[in-house]
């Protein structure tokens, strides 16, 4: 019997295209992922359906002793951008170098994304952000600049939400009024203004080119900080221009050939470094004030032109400078009121304050501590020393030019600044009280137990110099340099006004007559004779450190006191500086052409009898007369050294 033959089941037809269903489901999940990505980032992010106008911080209006203008800083300064009438030029040299194809995408520019993304990828981390004006524009006005993937996820979605929501124009002028220009000027207008002292709308190309290659790096690239890189990196958004073709040849080169002049206030050049320590002071003591203010200071217009013309003077004389390419000055009365602070040769170069920031050695300035603390013990200007060569251990310090005169008194070894014999001075004395003797007067800085010490081995600033010598000039007491003396709205209420502070005596009347004697020998016989002013009483210190780094002068005439510091920056040494040459020099030029003080006390001082100093912890009263040993024994104990 034959068998039936099994019917087998059909197999089933195979998907022709297996792949196609792979890649609908990985669709499907990606949006659904891509979609709860979007959620999750969006949660947190702010309504753009409505940007008020930029809330402007306010300007700031500094005001010299006599209320003469010494300039004007803020944001308050500039006037806000509208839509409908954006600078053309500054328009065209911001897209050239921040944005050249704003017009024609969506808010993210796929073609620069992409390639700061492969950059990324290569470097492991965030190192490009390849964003457009409208991804910027987000990332002021909302977002925190920390560089990460979320944040620039972030700064994405917020981008394509204000272009759906505002037309190309809006956001141009939403930019241009929010972003930073550096020195202090938030917006388009307010950058013109500081800058240039112009309208934003009446920017030149170059001009327009300097302040959109600010963008990149505001201080970096800010004129005000450095005049001739700001210039180069105008120099490469010219010739963007020209490539995008929002410039003609021609114009780029006749713009490349203007010289660029930078508005520097309406004082004098140099007084932006008083006006940016002055301004950090007015900010402390108002703090959260964002209104309009206007800032009565110490400064004295004519003293700031006259110390700034002094130093530029001395250090473009080769026999006077030495070597030394940067100097500072800084005066002060005798409540510790700046009346005039220089902090290099050049703002606009360099901003940098050498007056208040650049710690440099003192050098023999440092002595009149060392004189002082010993006068203190005991000691008198008639006391004899022996100007030899001395050593302790494997120190020797030396004089200079290795110059002796044997036995002399201490009046005539300060004028002569011997090293010798200020050592063994501070030895005698005891190194602990000279240290202390230095603070109680107004030294800050710190300093170390060395024999060094009394050769200013340890770093000090020009202006706590200046002020650590005004004892020696007001009558024994202690200042704290300052700049403001009243803050006020432009209505004239009163936000602050400075208190005259209580009397700190710190030298005895009669070390300070003594001191008087040393300061008054070293202009006229010693070492100090080139600060001499004809009709001027003068008093100062010279100082200058190893390998002539540094050269000082410290001195006052007729309630003003003014130091004095040149060298370079990198602490090369000079061609054998002197603070007796270029110091001294510069000293007397400011002291002849700057206004005399009225009185050697101003108001700010109370002019009553204070309590002499109190002694520290353990320690005895400073004498007026008696043994230095024994009164320095009984003051410091065994441990004075």
């Amino acid at each position: 019997m034959a068998r039936k033959p099994v019917r087998r089941r059909p197999a089933e037809p195979k998907a022709r295209f297996p792949w196609l269903r792979a890649c609908a489901s990985l669709a499907v999940i990606g949006a659904l992922g891509l979609a709860w990505l979007v959620v999750a980032l969006a949660r947190d992010l702010p309504d753009v359906s409505e940007l008020a106008p930029a809330e402007r911080s306010g300007a700031v209006t500094l005001l010299d002793r006599e209320g003469r203008t010494i300039t004007r800083r803020g944001e308050g300064a500039g006037e806000a951008i509208t839509a409908d009438h954006l600078p053309e030029r500054l328009v065209e040299a911001v897209l050239a170098v921040e944005d050249r194809r704003f017009y024609s995408h969506f808010g993210i520019d796929l073609i620069g994304t992409g390639r700061a993304l492969l950059a990324n990828l290569r470097a492991g981390r965030v190192v490009q952000g390849g964003s457009t004006i409208t991804q910027q524009l987000a990332k002021n006005l909302f977002l925190s600049p920390e560089r990460t993937y979320k944040r620039k996820a972030q700064e994405m979605l917020l981008a394509l939400m204000l272009e759906h929501r505002y037309s190309k124009e809006e956001i141009l002028a939403l930019y241009l009024n929010r972003v930073y220009f550096g020195a202090g000027a938030w917006g388009a207008d307010a950058a013109a203004r500081r800058y240039f002292g112009t309208s934003v709308h009446e920017l030149e190309i170059g001009e327009a080119a300097l302040l959109a290659g600010l963008l990149k790096a505001p201080s970096r690239y800010s004129p005000a900080s450095d005049a001739r890189r700001a210039a180069v990196r105008a120099t490469v958004v010219l010739d963007l221009m020209h490539a995008t073709g929002a410039i003609t040849q021609e114009e780029r080169i006749a713009a490349a050939r203007v010289p660029i002049r930078v508005s520097r206030g309406s004082s004098s050049p140099g007084a932006g470094w008083f006006a940016d320590w002055a301004l950090a002071e007015a900010r402390e003591l108002v703090p959260g004030e964002t209104g309009d203010l206007v800032v009565h200071t110490t400064l004295d217009v004519d003293a700031q032109r006259a110390g700034e013309l002094a130093l530029t003077t001395g250090l473009a004389d080769p026999e006077l400078a030495r070597g030394a390419t940067q100097g500072a000055l800084v005066a002060l009365d005798a409540a510790g009121g700046v009346r005039a602070m220089v902090g290099g040769t050049d703002y606009a170069r360099s901003p940098f304050n050498r007056a208040v920031a650049a710690r440099r050695q003192p050098g023999s300035a440092f002595k009149p501590f060392v004189y002082a603390a010993a006068f203190e013990g005991g000691f008198t200007p008639d006391d004899r020393f022996d100007d030899a060569p001395v050593a302790y251990g494997n120190w020797t310090p030396e004089n200079y030019n290795q110059r002796y005169e044997g036995e002399m008194s201490l009046e005539q070894a300060f004028a002569r600044s011997s090293n010798a014999v200020a050592v063994q001075l501070s030895e005698a004395t005891g190194r602990g009280w000279v240290i202390r003797t230095a603070q109680r007067l107004g030294i800050e800085s710190p300093m170390e137990n060395t024999r060094a010490v009394a050769l200013g081995a340890y770093e000090v600033t020009p202006l706590e110099l200046a002020g650590a010598y005004t004892p020696f000039m007001n009558g024994g007491f202690r200042v704290r340099p300052h700049a403001v003396l009243r803050i006020e709205r432009p209505d004239g209420s009163v936000l602050y006004e400075r208190a005259a502070p209580e009397p700190e005596l710190v030298l005895a009347g009669r070390v300070r007559a003594e001191m008087d004697r040393l300061f008054a020998a070293s202009v006229r016989e010693g070492t100090s004779r080139n600060a001499a002013v004809p009709g001027r009483t003068v008093r100062g210190k010279t100082g200058t450190t190893n390998d002539n780094r540094d050269a000082w002068f410290v001195g006052w005439a007729d309630g003003m006191i003014a130091a004095v510091w040149t060298g370079n920056d990198d602490g090369s040494p000079t061609e054998r500086a002197l603070g007796g040459a270029g110091p001294a020099h510069i000293f007397a030029g400011f002291i002849a052409n700057a206004p005399a003080e009225p009185a050697p006390l101003t108001g700010l001082l109370a002019a009553r009898p204070a309590p002499a100093p109190a002694a520290q912890s353990g320690e005895a009263s400073v004498p007026d007369s008696g043994d230095a040993i024994g009164a320095l024994l009984q003051r410091l104990g065994a441990g004075g050294d």
